[in-house]
């Protein structure tokens, strides 16, 4: 790794200041459903979504804190394979299977519903079940919009349910050391966390005419709240099951995929308990043409008065910034870290000179945070509450309205004529990597406006009342008829 130098960061930091100058109801009387009678029970799981991510949801009940995984729930039947046979052969019996989570949600024989499903049904999913009585660990990120997380925090409450959110980083043992170092002092004061995705994403191609989704797969259910669509993009269970995340119905782009571990990292280090104050996005889906929507190169930065948070996303080929790809940077006036992982990393001082190293952790040990959350009832015990995950996921629907409001020109622009002066050596910098992977600069980009949100209300009240009654209108969606989620603020 290069010597470090905090003035890069900070003219970083300064760069982006200067362009941002520019269902089931609840329960009969709404009353907390009782927890388990006995805390050393056995807990009877329900995981929903085994495709992808879902298997590791098994494996982190399957045997595990005295937890029987006793249903699998999957809209699509042609995925479960593989779960119900690791799970009979540890447990010596098939667990039940459902297609239908309203089905998982009535039996009153489940304790846990454990949420790995495509972002748009996260936060459904688990307010109905906390409705009904049972705890939660629902996938990053914990919603699809920023209400929504409100809703599941004020949900949770209400019904006094555990409901944690799947950013492990929070309990793997060498990041929580990592974190400690940087709020501890001894990096000095730190007032810049960087957040990073660089992680090649190809195209999803592009289709005309109709699909047909998956015969095996109830699709009316996979939309669920989203709207009903047919869909649009490359056939075959791989990209069905995946390229969502670049569509704006049911995914968030990389900031809701990868980038929400990297900015929940960046706002724990920063000991950041609120929205900030404003937020900005700009980028671009570069380097081809498909039926994605959301961007693959992204630059972000939330202002939170006395300290700025900066997240980049490249999803086409790239070195590495300060030895990370996917990870984390946080800048003190005494040094740095590095975490380029889920379970760690180093710490410098201003020289580069290595003060500290923290390692250690993987999945397990946020499975087994939250069932030890579930056992003594109390929230606190959560190393990912949902009311973090709500902060940590609205930093990328945040940016995401400022990217998806803004106005296009072309790439060239962001270091043309009117580009403030120490704007152009990091605006030239992001040029310079498009123009490696052949993208001109004549290509038109997306620029976001600055919204001005308010902590209190988690609303936009920029001083542009238009752009702000616009962007408010992205905090919320129209939810499907049959797929309502009640909102609990109320």
């Amino acid at each position: 790794m290069d010597v470090f130098s905090r003035r890069e960061f900070l003219n970083r930091s300064a760069i982006l200041a200067a362009a941002a100058a520019a269902a089931p109801a609840g329960t009969a009387d709404d009353k907390p459903a009782p927890a388990k009678a006995n805390r050393e029970d056995k807990l009877r799981v329900a995981v929903v979504g085994v495709r992808s991510r879902g298997m590791s949801h098994v494996g982190g009940f399957l045997g595990k804190n005295n937890c029987e995984i006793t249903t699998v729930c999957d809209c699509d039947e042609a995925v479960i394979g593989k779960a119900m046979t690791q799970i009979e052969g540890k447990q010596g019996k098939a667990p039940k299977y459902e297609k239908d989570i309203r089905k998982v949600i009535e039996n009153k024989d489940i304790d846990i519903v454990s949420i790995a499903t495509p972002n748009h049904w996260h936060a459904l999913m688990a307010v109905w079940a906390m409705e009904a009585g049972k705890d939660v660990y629902v996938e990053k990120p914990a919603t699809h919009n920023v209400h929504e997380g409100a809703i599941m925090t004020a949900a949770a409450r209400k019904f006094k349910r555990i409901c944690q959110v799947g950013t492990q980083s929070r309990s793997n043992p060498g990041m929580r050391e990592a974190i400690a170092f940087v709020q501890g002092g001894k990096i000095g004061k730190v007032d810049l966390a960087i957040g990073l995705c660089y992680k090649p994403r190809g195209s999803i191609g592009k289709v005309a005419g109709e699909q047909k989704p998956p015969a095996t797969m109830d699709y009316d259910l996979w939309c669920g709240p989203a709207p009903l669509k047919i869909p649009h993009r490359k056939t075959g269970y791989g990209t069905v099951h995946y390229d969502w995340h670049w569509i704006w119905d049911f995914g968030n782009g990389d900031l809701g995929n990868q980038g929400v571990h990297e900015m929940d990292k960046a706002r724990w280090g920063l000991a950041k308990t609120t929205m900030p104050r404003t937020a900005l996005s700009f980028g671009g889906r570069f380097g081809y043409e498909d039926d994605g929507e959301t961007a693959n190169t992204q630059l972000c930065l939330f202002d939170y008065g006395d300290a700025k948070m900066v997240f980049e996303v490249r999803g086409l080929t790239t070195d590495a910034y300060k030895g990370a790809k996917v990870g984390n940077i946080w800048v003190g006036t005494e040094g740095y870290v590095v975490c380029p992982s889920y379970a760690g990393g180093t710490a410098y001082d201003p020289k580069g000179k290595e003060i500290g190293k923290f390692s250690g952790g993987n999945d397990q040990f946020h499975f087994d945070n939250f069932v030890k959350a579930v056992r003594s009832r109390k929230h606190e015990d959560l190393n990912c509450d949902i009311a973090e995950g709500h902060l940590s996921a609205a930093l990328c629907h945040l940016a995401n309205i400022s990217y998806r409001i803004g106005f296009t020109a072309p790439l060239a622009a962001l270091a043309g004529d009117d580009c403030p002066k120490d704007l152009k050596p990091y605006a030239e910098g992001m040029l310079a990597h498009l123009k490696a992977n052949k993208v001109d600069e004549k290509t038109t980009a997306k620029f976001g406006h600055v919204l001005t949100i308010d902590p209190k209300t988690e609303r936009f009240v920029s001083p542009n009342k238009t752009l702000a009654e616009v962007a408010n209108r992205l905090l919320f969606r129209e939810y499907r008829k049959g797929f309502e989620l009640k909102d609990h603020t109320a």
